[in-house]
């Protein structure tokens, strides 16, 4: 695994510990039970032995709770989301969902494949964000709970016929999370399909390392692995085609800084984002799919420390600009602005329109693989 010079960080004061203390649940599994399009919901649990918790749905194969210790050995919540199927429903459902079978936005809803033009929702400006209002965040997977190597597991899988959100083919998606005794949460994803079809898979988990609820995330020390972004110029955030460097600017997160630093810059990219929302291309080879430190995020009053690690070429760093006080979590705390951030790994925002980014059209007898691991510890001083 290349870059690890990065994981300097936390050589030699990052560790495991046990659990000490539980919070008290918030929601039960009888909540995450219902009937959807004829489909039934219901909750799984991954526990490790440290006591590191996830809990998670096959509504959308969404992450529904990751409780993690402090450095005190506290177990908190740090995903935002919502105590049962109903709120996820009616509030966000891509609250910790899978997003597929394209996330991120297509510039004008549209996209041309083998001479034909694919015409999707338009739910963002004039774009397609996230395959629309009714793509997989919206599904209901088949589940099924595994014992491996690794730790516990469970497997989602998701059939999506031919056009389905406006996307050629019939599709099958299969998403498994898998929870090791090292404190690392691993997605990996897996699709085929009988016709050629964009694919870019990723999770939209919102992290706050201080807990769900517990204030914004500005605190928050972030590393990302990236030295360049895909150009944006306006609010819709649809990428020219041209690939820069944010080398030195107020976007550049290769060395720490707190989210909060530099967030309201007047740097013209962070100004029309209102913030963090842009995809950082990794340094990496961008064709290779190997597995490579991402991004790191650690929050200093609980000592929560999380590495990311993916095959992505990209991850798209996003610091909850959006959020405003209309969502309630599940501990009954409004989600303020800036009260999560994202680190979305996945291939580029737009590609189908821009052939000078990494192909993401899967083709019939070809497999998709994807990897992403979160991983949790705490640093001590």
């Amino acid at each position: 695994m290349k870059k690890l010079a990065f994981l300097f960080l936390i050589a030699g004061i990052a560790c495991q510990q046990p659990a000490q203390k539980k919070e008290d649940a918030l929601y039960a599994k009888a909540d995450f039970e219902s009937t959807i399009d004829g489909k039934t919901t219901t909750l799984y649990t991954l526990e490790n032995a440290h006591g590191m918790k996830v809990t998670l749905t096959n509504y959308g194969a969404k992450i529904v709770s990751i409780l993690v210790p402090d450095r005190e050995g506290k177990l908190t919540d740090v995903a935002l989301g919502f105590k049962s199927i109903a709120e996820y429903q009616t509030q966000d459902a891509g609250q910790g969902a899978v997003v597929g079978p394209y996330a991120n936005r297509i510039a004008n809803a549209q996209f041309e494949l083998n001479g034909e033009v694919y015409k999707l929702e338009v739910n963002n400006h004039k774009a397609n964000l996230h395959s629309g209002t009714q793509s997989f965040y919206r599904q209901v997977y088949e589940a099924k709970e595994l014992k491996t190597a690794d730790g516990p597991a469970v497997a989602m899988t998701l059939i999506s016929p031919d056009g389905a959100s406006g996307f050629p083919g019939n599709k099958e998606v299969t998403v498994t999370y898998t929870l090791t005794d090292k404190n690392e949460l691993k997605i990996d994803y897996q699709a085929t399909t009988d016709k050629a079809c964009p694919f870019n898979l990723t999770n939209h988990v919102y992290f706050n390392l201080k807990g769900e609820g517990n204030g914004d995330i500005l605190d928050h020390i972030v590393v990302i692995d990236a030295d360049s972004t895909t150009e944006v110029l306006n609010n819709e955030l649809i990428p020219t085609g041209k690939i820069v460097s944010i080398k030195g600017t107020d976007m550049d997160f290769s060395t720490p800084h707190a989210v909060g630093e530099r967030i309201d810059s007047d740097m013209p990219a962070l100004a029309v984002a209102g913030g963090y929302d842009h995809n950082y291309i990794l340094n990496k080879d961008q064709e290779a799919n190997e597995l490579t430190f991402c991004a790191s995020v650690y929050e200093p009053k609980s000592g929560r420390y999380m590495e990311v690690f993916t095959t992505e070429p990209a991850v798209q760093f996003y610091t909850g600009n959006f959020l405003n006080g209309t969502l309630t979590g599940r501990s009954g705390k409004t989600y303020e602005h800036r009260y999560g951030l994202c680190l979305e790994t996945q291939h580029y925002p737009d590609s189908p329109n821009h052939p000078n980014f990494p192909n993401t059209v899967l083709e019939p007898g070809d497999t998709l693989n994807s990897t992403t691991i979160y991983k949790f510890s705490v640093k001590n001083n």
